[in-house]
């Protein structure tokens, strides 16, 4: 899978960019690279929650909902951003990336007064 997000603002660190490529990974089923457009060498891993975090029920604002004409949960795909390290990978649960997946329209949204953490462990699923 490969689609072009168009970011309503751009996400934090990588101002002023705002279109992405997001590819999938092979071989890693709701793994993704997000890329800038004018910047390829730059890139961030993303997860889409759905696929590897059940537990993860972020609410997302009416403000937020609009600004990337969200009809339904169904029009949406949240990502979250990965952060590998040597003592394994984290993710960002308090900002998660919104994406609308009819449009491409896509938006990091914070996550207010929701008790997410900013890097959360990420596990193995129980076999």
């Amino acid at each position: 899978m490969s689609a072009t997000l168009s970011f309503v603002a751009p996400p934090p660190g990588l101002a002023p960019l705002v279109d992405f490529t997001l590819e999938e990974i092979d071989g890693a089923a709701g793994l993704y690279s997000l890329q800038p457009v004018a910047e390829p060498a730059k890139r961030l891993f993303v997860l889409d929650a759905a696929t590897y975090l059940n537990q993860y029920t972020p609410v997302i604002s009416d403000d937020d909902r609009a600004a990337l004409d969200l009809n339904a949960s169904e029009d949406a795909m949240v990502l979250v951003v990965a952060n590998p390290g040597e003592a394994g990978t984290t993710v960002n649960l308090m900002a998660p990336i919104v994406v609308n997946v009819h449009t491409g329209v896509s938006a990091q949204v914070i996550l207010e007064g929701q008790d997410w953490p900013l890097r959360a462990e990420l596990t193995p699923k129980a076999a």
